[in-house]
């Protein structure tokens, strides 16, 4: 079939004001040659690691390029693992972040109040799910700059829960998140609670260059400078 219902029961949407989500949007090539980045990265000067938040280990393993992120704040170091310095951003992963904001178009755009062609994000959390992983409601605050949050997932499906700006509770949507979609939060949603309540084991597509498990990656605009450790919270 030309059209096959697994996209029509999968459009593209706004999700809420400056949330916008674009199933299928990275194709298994694609997909497949970020995995292989992703375990050159995990190879690297900083291997992926749970960030203990409040005293607990998260369940998700990040690997961080450009800023390494810990529970409230970015360095260039990671202090709380090796010492060592992160890996670079890489410029193909700007390119690709202002395609994405394109991807969602210039209307979109200007109402959230940001243009692709400005968009240089400076930092990317990469997180592994496996089977048993999730990960909290949360608001993406330790960041200076408050351009968009852009999201990729490749791997096994998620269960994605996108909440409101005030708290951790309703109202919220639930979304399945697959192997190549794109999310991408910014505007009146970039302080959104969001977090992923499941994933299912086994659903990562043929070709994607994963077996089990999902990766994310969320690229974003520290608003940092070399200098003391610091981040958006006050």
């Amino acid at each position: 079939m030309l059209f096959g219902d697994e996209l029509l029961e999968r459009p593209r949407r706004e999700v809420a004001p400056g949330a916008y989500w674009v199933p299928g949007w990275l194709t298994p090539d694609q997909q497949a040659w970020i995995v292989a980045r992703f375990r050159e990265w995990g190879a690297g000067p900083v291997p992926p690691r749970g960030a203990v938040v409040n005293g607990h280990e998260m369940s998700v393993k990040t690997v961080c390029l450009g800023w390494h992120w810990r529970p409230y704040q970015y360095t260039r170091e990671a202090v709380d693992v090796n010492g060592n310095r992160v890996l670079d951003f890489p410029d193909w992963m700007v390119r690709l972040g202002r395609k994405a904001l394109a991807e969602v178009g210039p209307v979109a755009g200007k109402e959230a109040g940001w243009e692709e062609a400005e968009y240089t994000p400076d930092t990317a959390l990469v997180n592994y799910y496996d089977a048993e992983a999730r990960m909290g409601m949360h608001q993406d605050r330790d960041e200076v700059s408050r351009a968009p949050v852009v999201s990729l997932s490749i791997g096994d499906t998620c269960r994605f829960r996108f909440g409101n700006t005030e708290n951790r509770g309703r109202p919220y949507q639930d979304i399945d998140l697959a192997s190549g979609d794109l999310f991408v939060f910014g505007g009146a949603s970039r302080l959104a609670y969001h977090g992923i309540p499941k994933v299912y084991p086994g659903t990562a597509p043929p070709g994607c260059g994963l077996e089990k498990g999902r990766i994310n990656i969320t690229m974003r605009v520290t608003g940092l400078s070399d200098g003391p450790a610091r981040g958006g919270r006050p």
